[in-house]
């Protein structure tokens, strides 16, 4: 108990559908500076442990926007389903270059392990989502270690396809939104890739997710101006799948662009997918009052 009262700071606490989200910050051993992450604690949380979904997201994000723009604690709420949102990337490491651009540096971590100076003493956001952070998760909360499932947005579901591909059996769930599907071939990944691993195109492609073999639902936006501006190439993803005979759910949304709008519109079904396979089944809550 003393060990996990030392090792987060809570930043902040809200009751939300009879849970609580709130915000902690830690020293992180990975990234080697204080990380922020979101955990939303369903009311079941309080007397039993309950599954862990964990969100990843995109470009530019903290782990403010998930929580804040995407409506899925009513969701959770109901199914018993603890949530955990990273931020994207370390933040004030003071390396030079880290605040020039949107897409590479501070909340552009990519999710992946660094090798090239001078990201690779702090740019290590796989090793830290796939062991550091649920490490710190179970051993701080009641969640079960046996029953965690993962998804996310963009540059997150380029994480989200690559932490289950690479470890298998991990996670009893995948979906995403968005996703940046072929690193290796999208101006983004070629930019980052080069970046933070170099040029050495083999270290690239143990980060793309065409190479995935999984079992997944995505929704994708059709006017997403990303998708238009080839940023993120589900097609490849497809074809890929289609070639392994790997079942996938692709569903192209009608008039939907890149914005939490479009998660918002779909996070429901997501939760439900993921409460499925987490054996979360939907309980009755009380009725939320306003006292008005």
């Amino acid at each position: 108990y003393f060990w996990r009262r030392m090792a987060l700071t809570q930043i902040s606490s809200n009751k939300c559908f009879g849970g609580l989200q709130k915000v902690f910050e830690h020293d992180s051993v990975e990234l080697n500076c204080k990380m922020k992450f979101a955990a939303y604690l369903p009311p079941k949380a309080e007397t039993e442990k309950c599954p862990a979904l964990y969100w990843l997201s995109g470009l530019t994000s903290t782990e403010q926007n998930f929580i804040s723009k995407s409506g899925y604690h009513q969701a959770a709420s109901e199914r018993g389903l603890a949530v955990i949102a990273p931020d994207t990337s370390p933040r004030g490491c003071n390396i030079k270059g880290e605040d020039e651009s949107w897409d590479f540096g501070t909340g552009a971590g990519f999710y992946v392990d660094t090798t090239e100076d001078p990201w690779k003493t702090n740019y290590r956001m796989y090793s830290y989502v796939m062991e550091e952070l649920p490490q710190l998760i179970n051993a701080s909360f009641l969640v079960d270690p046996q029953r965690m499932s993962i998804c996310g947005h963009s540059m997150g579901d380029h994480g989200v396809l690559i932490c289950a591909l690479k470890n298998p059996g991990n996670y009893k769930s995948v979906s995403a939104f968005a996703p940046i599907c072929s690193p290796v071939l999208c101006p983004w990944g070629k930019r980052v890739f080069s970046g933070y691993l170099g040029t050495d195109q083999s270290k690239g492609k143990a980060y793309d997710a065409t190479r995935s073999q999984l079992d997944i639902l995505i929704d994708q936006g059709k006017d997403d101006q990303f998708l238009l501006g080839g940023q993120l190439l589900p097609d490849n993803f497809i074809a890929a799948c289609t070639e392994k005979k790997i079942p996938i759910v692709f569903r192209l949304q009608e008039g939907y662009e890149h914005s939490y709008y479009f998660i918002a519109t779909f996070i429901t079904d997501h939760i439900r997918h993921h409460a499925k396979y987490l054996n979360a089944w939907k309980t009755p809550n009380k009725r939320i009052s306003s006292g008005l």
